[in-house]
């Protein structure tokens, strides 16, 4: 239910899949949109109605999600689809941090099975990168030992117009380049494939040997304790919580969600233009200093601002205020940016501009919710922007076709790859000799069109 850029993104990928879909949106336009771009079933109609809901087929549905632009109409959907029909799984996004932080976001509330706020899993995602280093966004996996990271390719560096078994010989270190992008096409490399300037890759290996891999590409580690926060939000709030070890409830919350962080005091300075927000944040976060200022006008970020800083972290609700914030700030000698963008494609753009973490707020909500309608054996999933292209970290069973079988024997769908392999908590690269085995955890690159055969090669039997 809901037919903006996060539910059309949902309702694409699991058509891909060959899911049977249905998408309810009031809105005429986007129902139309939807239509002609999704070859699903489009319903235009009000989704809080029970009329549209059983017209849709909820009565048959495996999983109901409610992704419109209002939590209110979300929580009461499932509350409806609760009421009114058996459906498994009710998945509501809801955008107020103070639901999630309040008995409304407990299991079960109004029927809701899993509820999803995209400011908490933007603030998640930003703190992630901090805490390793920001050197660029990175994908965690919940069993695996390894990491997935951008790298974009500089002029002049070691990477640059060689191929890779040339780099490989030249680097000793056990990392794999997965995925190229190049001039908007994602390639799947071979040891021939050469490297030019510009292209981003997307690098799977252990922390310790990225951190060896910055060194040889002359990025070296720094301790990000003094840091700006370009936008007052929920968002900058709840980062700027977390980084000054508060006792707010938003810091409470993140606690939870990605464990714990270091206890090293940090200088914080926020940037907003709404004096009132700039006042109550002063007396919410009193560690960090609040600056009342409009980021757009000429003159707001002196020297003393942003001199000697290590990170910044730009997160307005203006993606191109962001990303220019983000490079005005590099070019004033911060060492680390981070940018939150809507727009998946900008996520591209701002790295070629040189911003090292760009993170999507829709990619984020996304890849959250599709890991619950996958749930089984699939342990995370990370979707590559613009790419159509799923990194899935997924267990062997025992009765599946892969079990006992050289990946090399398996039939593995064209552009699909298996990265990395974790047996009795020791992480392998594998080529296509490698035997798979029962309760194996593997990292699986593959198209979204390819998820479903995937799951089906390594989660049941033939």
């Amino acid at each position: 239910m809901g037919a903006g850029a996060v539910g059309l993104q949902i309702a694409r990928q699991l058509v891909d899949e060959k899911k049977d879909v249905v998408l309810i949106e009031q809105d005429p336009e986007r129902a139309r949109l939807a239509a002609n771009r999704l070859d699903c079933m489009v319903i235009t109609r009000e989704g809080n109605s029970v009329d549209a809901l059983r017209e849709a087929g909820t009565e048959s549905a495996d999983f109901f999600i409610a992704v419109t632009d209002s939590d209110e109409v979300n929580m009461i959907a499932c509350a409806l689809v609760e009421s009114e029909f058996s459906v498994p799984y009710k998945i509501a996004r809801v955008r107020n941090a103070d639901y999630s932080s309040s008995r409304a976001g407990a299991k079960g509330f109004l029927g809701i099975d899993f509820l999803v706020n995209p400011e908490i899993v933007a603030a998640r995602a930003i703190i992630r990168t901090i805490e390793h280093g920001a050197f660029s966004d990175i994908m965690l996996f919940e069993r695996s030992k390894v990491q997935m990271r951008h790298v974009t390719v500089d002029p002049g560096s070691v990477f640059a117009e060689r191929s890779l078994t040339d780099i490989c010989k030249s680097v000793p270190l056990s990392f794999l380049v997965a995925i190229v992008l190049r001039e908007n096409r994602y390639l799947i490399p071979s040891g021939r494939t050469m490297l030019h300037a510009g292209d981003i890759l997307y690098v799977v290996a252990t922390e310790a040997t990225f951190e060896q891999l910055y060194q040889r590409l002359e990025k070296h580690r720094t301790e990000l304790k003094r840091i700006v926060i370009v936008g007052g939000g929920k968002i900058g709030q709840m980062v700027a919580s977390y980084l000054l070890d508060g006792q707010k409830r938003e810091s409470s919350i993140l606690r939870r969600l990605v464990g714990a962080f270091s206890e090293e005091r940090r200088s914080v300075k926020i940037v907003d233009r709404d004096y009132a927000r700039c006042k109550e944040l002063s007396q919410l976060l009193p560690g960090a200093l609040v600056i009342h200022g409009d980021i757009s006008d000429e003159g707001v970020f002196e020297e003393e601002h942003f001199a000697n800083s290590d990170l910044v972290i730009a997160v307005t609700g203006n993606q191109e205020l962001n990303i220019v914030s983000a490079v005005y700030a590099k070019t004033r000698g911060v060492k680390r940016a981070v940018t939150l963008v809507n727009k998946t494609n900008y996520t591209r753009i701002a790295s070629q501009l040189g911003i090292d973490v760009p993170v999507s707020l829709k990619n984020s909500v996304v890849n959250s919710i599709l890991k619950l309608v996958r749930r089984g054996n699939v342990k995370s999933i990370h979707s590559i922007p613009e790419g159509d292209l799923e990194v899935l970290e997924i267990s062997v069973d025992a009765r599946s076709p892969a079990a006992g079988k050289q990946i090399r024997e398996i039939r593995l769908p064209a552009a699909s790859l298996v990265v990395s392999v974790l047996r009795e908590e020791e992480t392998f690269v594998p080529d296509g000799s490698y035997r798979l085995q029962a309760l194996d955890h593997i990292i699986v690159i593959a198209r979204v069109e390819h998820i479903e055969q995937i799951q089906g090669i390594f989660t049941s039997a033939a």
